[in-house]
């Protein structure tokens, strides 16, 4: 008999993502769903999966273990979501009314607000007020959830500042629920002080902010704004480049606003993400597909930012790049902490099916993050990551309602 701690009895369906990973073409709609199913774990790891009655003749439970009642409901894998900027200080939320009014993106950040209007309120924010301010979000996105995300620097724009983020990003992945890896974002902007000087800015970040967070092992990754009036091609290259000889493994801001080189760029340096990709063509895809890139799009952010259109995601798929999905909570345009909202837009903005959706927000999402290994699908030896659906799968898409009947990490009820 197999001894359990915890047990998850007589599921509908388990949604499995077994497999190999990441997913793309056809395999993304592959959800590896078994129906009426058991899934069991013994200290935190999964140690059966599959049907109900093989289970009650294999598993034995240990006294006290704790069972979960999924008659009637569906498990999938605890949600990944692997483009955040959740850790920042100040309130951009009167640029929601300005944009409602008609103001873009641009005339938004030309006139005082945008990214720098959050860098002034950050850096003057200590390490501990940045952390209160971000246990609510994770909060937030823990009861929709998400159990793994990656939590960007980038809202500093200077030494001091940036390190000050990662800390306090190290600190949050010690104290909460939720699974954190973190990105150096030190090229997010050009900042106002260097302005008339970008590559003096460029200099500071590749020899003064990477050598310092590799030297204090703050982050996992680091990222770049690669867009028209950020940073271009040859300087996200760089910096990329700079970042990759210091250990730290490349992902990208890519073709959000126009066909900016950004996913030309990823696919040269081998980065694991190119995120956004609004503007992406069919032969940069290509380029992706072939260098291993995972597609992370971000329909909220196009939403909320009121761009008037989404990434490509079927052509994506069509021409084999992975697709992963990614929520984007940031101060200015991510105002949602929900996976399943982002899978809703994902489905009825971007002409995904709901299989393909959950794959991109768990087993591609871990990919794009180097987490398939121990994130983003329910199998044996894996931590148990997972959600129940209160009915089937398909209630993830019913915006607003109490969807989500359990959040499981690590085999612990947590939500």
């Amino acid at each position: 008999m197999i001894p359990a701690d915890f047990l998850i009895d007589d599921a509908d369906v388990v949604a499995t993502m077994a497999g190999p990973a990441p997913r793309s073409g056809t395999a993304q709609g592959d959800i590896g769903a078994l129906t009426r199913a058991s899934v069991a774990a013994l200290d935190g790891r999964i140690v059966f999966v599959g049907r109900a009655e093989a289970c009650r003749h294999q598993v034995s439970l240990r006294p006290g273990a704790t069972i979960v009642d999924a008659r009637g409901r569906t498990v999938v894998p605890g949600f990944v979501d692997s483009h955040t900027h959740l850790v920042y200080a100040g309130d951009r939320r009167d640029e929601l009314r300005h944009r409602l009014a008609g103001a873009t993106y641009a005339e938004i950040a030309a006139a005082g607000g945008g990214i720098v209007k959050t860098v002034a309120a950050t850096r003057a924010a200590g390490e501990a007020e940045l952390v209160d301010a971000a246990r609510p979000r994770l909060a937030a996105m823990l009861a929709h959830g998400t159990t793994t995300a990656e939590v960007k620097s980038g809202y500093g724009l200077e030494v001091a500042s940036e390190l000050k983020m990662l800390r306090a990003i190290r600190r949050l992945a010690d104290e909460q629920p939720i699974s954190l890896t973190a990105t150096f974002m030190g090229a997010h902007e050009c900042p106002v002080e260097y302005r008339d000087r970008r590559g003096a800015y460029v200099d500071l970040v590749v020899d003064a902010m990477v050598p310092a967070v590799a030297g204090e092992g703050l982050a996992e990754w680091c990222d770049v704004f690669c867009e028209q009036g950020v940073f271009t091609p040859d300087e996200a290259t760089r910096i990329l480049r700079a970042g990759i000889a210091r250990g730290l493994k490349p992902r990208i801001h890519a073709d959000e606003l126009a066909l900016s080189g950004g996913s030309a760029v990823a696919s040269e340096v081998g980065a694991r993400s190119a995120d956004h990709l609004i503007f992406v063509d069919e032969p940069h895809a290509d380029g992706l597909a072939g260098a291993g890139v995972v597609a992370t799009l971000l329909p909220a952010a196009a939403f909320f930012l009121k761009l008037g259109r989404y990434a490509p995601a079927r052509m994506l798929i069509a021409r084999g790049v992975p697709v992963a999905l990614a929520t984007d909570v940031n101060p200015g345009g991510g105002f949602t902490p929900s996976m399943p909202f982002v899978m809703a837009l994902a489905c009825f903005a971007m002409n995904m099916t709901l299989e393909e959706a959950l794959v991109g927000t768990t087993i591609n999402a871990a990919a794009a993050l180097d987490r398939q290994a121990i994130a983003g699908s329910i199998e044996v030896g894996k931590p148990l990551d997972a959600v129940i659906v209160n009915g089937p799968l398909s209630e993830l898409l019913r915006v607003g309602a109490p969807v989500i009947g359990a959040v499981i990490k690590h085999g612990h009820v947590v939500a």
